[in-house]
């Protein structure tokens, strides 16, 4: 039986007047308006949402998600991360939730902060300080699929679809989808999706290597569940460090492409003025 010295370090942190770390009770309500937490054990569950119903997307998830990262990663109490969408769909894209403002006349500030900062953060912050191991259920079909695929294990439901709509709305595929497409089906096949945005259902996914198990929609939580309890029955460190060695080439390709990826979708989305 492996010994759980976590009391210890905390004690240590405390003796020497650490800077605190976050507190689950405080950050679970501070994104309680599209994140529902539960914690047990150490296995974090996080379900986005809206209204209680799928989570639609906007301005404000699209800058939560790197800050709920940070504020995860950051507690030394969290084990294993499931993180899930609500209902039966993944994400949907809601037109009016963007704002008024076009984002390609958006002041420079305003651009460089809201639209390529927090597009690069949505994914390195995940990849670099979520230092846990991390399960995925994609409940259902929807947009930026690419945060689940980043998870070290992802789930998917039988009814579940992939795409990137990008380029079918006069957008370059460059915050993510595009990239992680690449990097899991290869450039040939990643490049047929990327043009024709035409959708992958789960049965291709799983073929594609882009998810490790297609399950009836009300098995994707229990199975999570179910590995999770499976990783816990090792020592903290050796999760911790496995999570590392298997992140590895997500950090190495995130450092070598994300940037170049994002600064052409933000550069083609400034001069064609569309979006």
């Amino acid at each position: 039986m492996h010994r759980d010295e976590r009391a210890h370090a905390r004690q240590r942190e405390a003796r020497n007047r650490y800077i605190l770390r976050p507190r689950f009770e405080d950050y679970a309500q501070k994104y309680a308006d599209h994140f529902i937490m539960t914690r047990d054990n150490g296995v974090l569950e996080v379900a986005m949402h809206s209204h209680g119903g799928p989570i639609v997307l906007d301005l404000k998830i699209h800058n939560d998600w790197a800050q709920l990262w940070y504020d995860i990663g950051n507690d030394p109490e969290n084990e294993v991360l499931i993180f899930s969408g609500t209902g039966a769909s993944w994400m949907a894209f809601g037109e009016e939730s963007m704002g008024d403002e076009k984002a390609c006349d958006l002041p420079s500030d305003s651009f460089y902060d809201h639209q390529i900062v927090d597009s690069l953060k949505v994914l390195e912050s995940l990849i670099f300080n979520v230092d846990i191991p991390t399960i995925s259920c994609i409940n259902g079909p929807g947009i930026h699929s690419e945060i689940a695929l980043l998870f070290d294990i992802t789930l998917c439901a039988e009814h579940a679809t992939l795409f990137d709509p990008h380029f079918q709305v006069g957008l370059v595929p460059g915050d993510g989808q595009g990239l992680v497409f690449q990097h899991l089906m290869g450039s040939k096949r990643a490049g047929y999706y990327m043009y024709t945005c035409e959708q992958i259902d789960a049965v291709k996914a799983l073929d594609f290597g882009l998810v490790n198990e297609v399950l009836p929609l009300d098995s994707l939580l229990p199975r999570a569940r179910e590995i999770a309890a499976t990783i816990m029955k090792q020592p903290r460190t050796t999760r911790r460090m496995t999570a590392s060695v298997i992140r590895r080439p997500w950090k190495q390709l995130l450092v070598r492409d994300l940037g170049y990826h994002v600064s052409h979708e933000m550069l083609a989305m400034r001069l064609d003025g569309s979006v």
